[in-house]
C-alpha cells in the first residue's frame, strides 16, 4: 500500500462500480451470522476525496439503508464541519465501512464489524476512488487494518499528525465513548480543528 494513497496494487481490470455495487448487494456470505439479515450499506464515490472508513451499520441504519443515520453520525457530521444535506450529497465524500452489515448486539454494544467485508471487497472499492486525498479511520478496526496498528487507539489518535498520508485516525463518534472526550479534551480543541480544516479544503464551499 502506497503511503500516499490507500490503493492496493492488484488486478488492472476491476468490473465498473455499478456492477461492483450489485455484486456487494447481492453478497450473502455471513447470510447465517448476521440477526438481521444482510444489507450492506456502503457508499463508494468515482470523484471522491475524502473517504470514511467506519465500523459497521446500526441497527438504525440496517433499517433505513442509510449510513451513519444514527447520534453517531450526528457527531461525527459535528466533526466534521458539514450539514447533513452535503455530508450524503457531496461527491467528494464516500462512505465505506469496515463491515458493510449490521453485526449484531454484544455484552457492551454492538459486535465487531464481520471481517469478511474488508477482505472481499474494499480492494476492488478504493480501485474506483483514485482521488482519495483523505481517509478517516474511525474507530480501532479501520486503524488496526489500514495502519497495522497496535497500539491503543487513544494513542493513534493523539499521533494523528504523523499518522502516513492520507490516514486520519478517529475515535468512534458513539455516544458510549462520551467519557472518553471528556478525559482527552486535547481531542476536541486540537485534533478537530485540524481535522475541520482539512475537510474544508477538500470540500466544494456550500451555497448560500
Amino acid at each position: 500500500m502506497r503511503p500516499d494513497r490507500p490503493l492496493p496494487a492488484g488486478l488492472s481490470e476491476a468490473p465498473s462500480l455499478d456492477a461492483l455495487l450489485a455484486e456487494i448487494r447481492g453478497c450473502r456470505r455471513c447470510a447465517g451470522l448476521l440477526p438481521l439479515g444482510p444489507r450492506p450499506v456502503v457508499r463508494p464515490k468515482p470523484g471522491a476525496r475524502l473517504l470514511i472508513v467506519g465500523q459497521a451499520p446500526s441497527t438504525r441504519v440496517h433499517a433505513t439503508g442509510i449510513p451513519w443515520n444514527d447520534q453517531s453520525g450526528e457527531r461525527l457530521r459535528a466533526w466534521l464541519g458539514v450539514g447533513r444535506e452535503q455530508f450524503y450529497d457531496d461527491p467528494a465524500i464516500a462512505i465505506m465501512p469496515m463491515g458493510f452489515c449490521y453485526p449484531g448486539k454484544g455484552r457492551s454494544g454492538d459486535l465487531p464489524p464481520r471481517p469478511e467485508c474488508a477482505l472481499a471487497w474494499h480492494g476492488a472499492l478504493l480501485r474506483h476512488m483514485p482521488d482519495l486525498r483523505l481517509v478517516l479511520l474511525v474507530g480501532a478496526y479501520a486503524q488496526r487494518h489500514y495502519l497495522g496498528a497496535s497500539l491503543p487507539l487513544t494513542e493513534n489518535v493523539r499521533g494523528w499528525r504523523t499518522a502516513p498520508a492520507p490516514f486520519f485516525p478517529l475515535p468512534h463518534p458513539s455516544p458510549r465513548n462520551i467519557a472518553w472526550f471528556q478525559r482527552n479534551p486535547w481531542f476536541e480543541a486540537e485534533t478537530l480543528a485540524d481535522l475541520r480544516a482539512r475537510v474544508s479544503g477538500l470540500l466544494a464551499p456550500v451555497a448560500a
